[in-house]
């Protein structure tokens, strides 16, 4: 498979018709990068982004660690999340926004980017196995999927994507919503 401007676009507006999260996640992208640089978000706003990194699988991901990980994350301080995300606004790099993440209790490298995702949705793709089985489908990484991302491979899959971006002319925002939908069938 060949990843190009139209394939994206047109697999991204598919998303919009098929995947039944979409209005919930286009409100939250469009909402959540404001609301975290600022003081008006509650333990709701930032638990939203755990649930949704497990829950938009709609029931196809592990129940037992979906649980284990949302009871970790809901161990942290609220104090301690808000000062990670405002720490992760005012970071200059990916790998420092990554390190701040997952300091946090129940926050590895992929739940981290979907907090990256929703704080920086023009720039980062939140990663998981559907978007890494289709990146791999188009020959843009070249392994599987790995049993438990690293900060180095989610790193190294952050500059493809921003790459892949780029070359595409399209937003991280949209990537993912193709990544997504070809993924499923990749």
């Amino acid at each position: 498979m060949e990843l190009t401007p139209s394939l994206v676009e047109s697999t991204a507006a598919e998303y919009r018709d098929a995947e039944p999260l979409y209005a919930v996640e286009r409100e939250h992208v469009e909402m959540l990068p404001g609301t975290f640089r600022g003081d008006e978000y509650g333990w709701r706003d930032v638990e939203w982004v755990v649930q949704w990194y497990f829950r938009r699988h709609l029931g196809g991901y592990p129940d037992a660690e979906r649980r284990a990980t949302e009871s970790a994350f809901r161990d942290n301080d609220f104090g301690a999340v808000a000062d990670a995300l405002d720490a992760v606004t005012g970071a200059e790099s990916v790998a420092d926004r990554l390190d701040h993440l997952t300091a946090l209790a129940g926050v590895d490298a992929p739940v981290a980017s979907a907090f990256l995702f929703f704080l920086f949705p023009d720039t980062c793709v939140s990663i998981g196995r559907r978007e890494w089985v289709a990146l791999r489908a188009a020959g843009e990484v070249d392994r599987p999927y790995p049993e438990a991302v690293s900060a180095e491979e989610y790193l190294a899959y952050h500059r493809t994507t921003a790459d892949l971006a780029d070359r595409l002319g399209v937003d991280a925002w949209t990537l993912y919503r193709a990544l997504w939908r070809l993924g499923e069938t990749a």
